[in-house]
């Protein structure tokens, strides 16, 4: 069913929403690309869609493909709830457990990613779009992406579910975009929750992205683009917050607690801001600046150093030792001012 150009899962009348909804969805974007064809009508043309995700449990077998702007992918909640403590805790327990698995409008990652496939392969959604203009204004919000599950890394530890590996990620953009938006969203169990290349005025805003092996990564290059106002962890081998090549970049207001590689991870970035966070991690590197990052401001954080706590991950770390520093800086006319710097051991 639709309705001035919005889309609700359980309604469309091609594919199952709760076997496959990566079939459903791209169904969908096919049929808003039939029906929007003219680029310049009476000073208008092609004002793109809402889809709606209602609360309930969504598998994902098909990669969802966008290729237009203009397009809004909503829910009703993100429902996070931590896997982690879950399958950290013996199965016995589970059945005195509240609540096993997150909820909200939660999409499943089933997709099967293979050794040598394609980076983007175990994307849930993938966006990727050539010729000008770049696409744009693509939103994604109040939705969960769950991976289920992490898979054994082959270190002989014979844990699972505390690898961070899985080969999924929950949002790929693999070309140049624009003002895209990714609000209120909730992204766990991903070896990658957020990657994008190329992004000029996107917002990060208001999400949990935790228990993934990284959690946002902006890579290739990029400018005037936020990361605000999120709650963020990543895994012991990732990124919580990772910028590449950036100019422009403001993140603040951000709560980064453990127990990522690192906090804060910019390298090439220029004249940008990491101010207001509250950053709390149990490894050296918490903010690195790497390969001449310059003219960047570091101002009014809160460092936190803490010892791991938790017995099922005390064997875990990022390798590297405390001489590393707590903030690894490496670049020029870089001011790093007014910051609060905490151990606690």
């Amino acid at each position: 069913m639709t309705h001035n150009n919005y889309y609700d899962v359980t309604q469309w009348h091609i594919g199952n929403p709760y076997k496959d909804i990566g079939e459903v969805i791209n169904s969908i974007i096919l049929d808003i690309k039939k029906r929007q064809t003219a680029t310049d009508i009476n000073n208008g043309g092609k004002p793109g869609a809402v889809i709606y995700i209602p609360p309930g449990d969504y598998h994902l077998k098909t990669q969802v493909f966008i290729d237009i702007s203009y397009l809004k992918i909503m829910g009703a909640g993100h429902g996070f709830v931590s896997s982690s403590i879950r399958f950290n805790t013996p199965a016995v327990e589970w059945a005195y457990l509240h609540d096993i698995w997150p909820g909200g409008s939660r999409i499943l990652v089933d997709i099967c990613v293979h050794p040598g496939d394609e980076e983007h392969a175990g994307a849930a959604f993938y966006v990727k779009r050539s010729g000008a203009p770049r696409i744009s204004s693509v939103a994604f919000e109040n939705f969960c992406i769950d991976g289920l599950h992490f898979i054994d890394d082959g270190l002989g530890n014979n844990d699972p579910e505390n690898s961070y590996i899985n080969g999924k990620t929950g949002i790929y953009i693999a070309s140049a975009q624009d003002a895209f938006r990714i609000t209120g969203m909730g992204f766990i169990y991903l070896e990658h929750g957020l990657t994008t290349y190329n992004s000029d005025a996107m917002a990060i805003h208001n999400n949990f992205i935790a228990e993934c092996g990284n959690c946002i990564e902006l890579r290739g290059a990029g400018q005037a683009s936020k990361i605000t106002d999120n709650l963020i962890g990543a895994g012991y081998k990732g990124y919580s917050i990772y910028a590449q090549n950036f100019g422009g970049l403001l993140i603040s207001g951000n709560n980064i607690f453990p127990r990522g590689a690192s906090s804060v991870h910019l390298s090439g970035v220029v004249r940008s801001s990491v101010t207001s966070n509250r950053l709390h991690s149990f490894y050296p590197g918490m903010l690195v600046l790497e390969n001449n990052c310059a003219e960047n401001l570091i101002a009014a954080n809160h460092f936190f150093r803490d010892r791991e706590p938790w017995p099922p991950m005390q064997t875990y770390d990022n390798g590297l030792d405390d001489a590393y520093g707590l903030l690894h800086i490496n670049g020029s006319n870089n001011s790093v001012i007014a910051n609060h710097i905490f151990r606690n051991y």
